[in-house]
């Protein structure tokens, strides 16, 4: 059971990350702020129901398989962060390079510190 509840989640987080490139596709900024905003709404999706998991033990295991695993493991995209860094290095656009990343580790570990007990 748990599988399909990762397979569906997946899907689901896949389809959002789609409409988040979609609606932020337009962007004239060379910071990769669909990719970003994917994965800040990730880090907030997984650090709040790891909060309310661990503080209130009200999420059962098997939402956490379809949320945690599969929505946000649909939703989060470190391959195309990678990626888009990357083609930023090879534009010569270094400084935004550097932003993407910083910007990305600091605001989505923060996320997680927010939630720290």
């Amino acid at each position: 059971m748990n599988y399909i509840l990762v397979f569906i989640g997946g899907g689901l987080g896949s389809v959002l990350r789609f409409m988040m490139a979609l609606l932020f596709g337009k962007t004239t900024l060379s910071l990769p702020i669909a990719t970003l905003s994917s994965n800040i709404i990730s880090c907030f999706i997984f650090g709040t129901l790891i909060y309310i998991y661990q503080e209130k033990n009200l999420i059962p295991d098997n939402y956490r398989h379809l949320i945690i695993i599969g929505i946000c493991g649909g939703l989060s995209t470190f391959s195309t962060f990678s990626y888009e860094t990357f083609e930023l290095l090879k534009q010569g656009m270094t400084v935004w390079a550097i932003i993407n990343i910083v910007v990305s580790c600091i605001l989505c570990t923060s996320i997680f510190f927010m939630f720290a007990k």
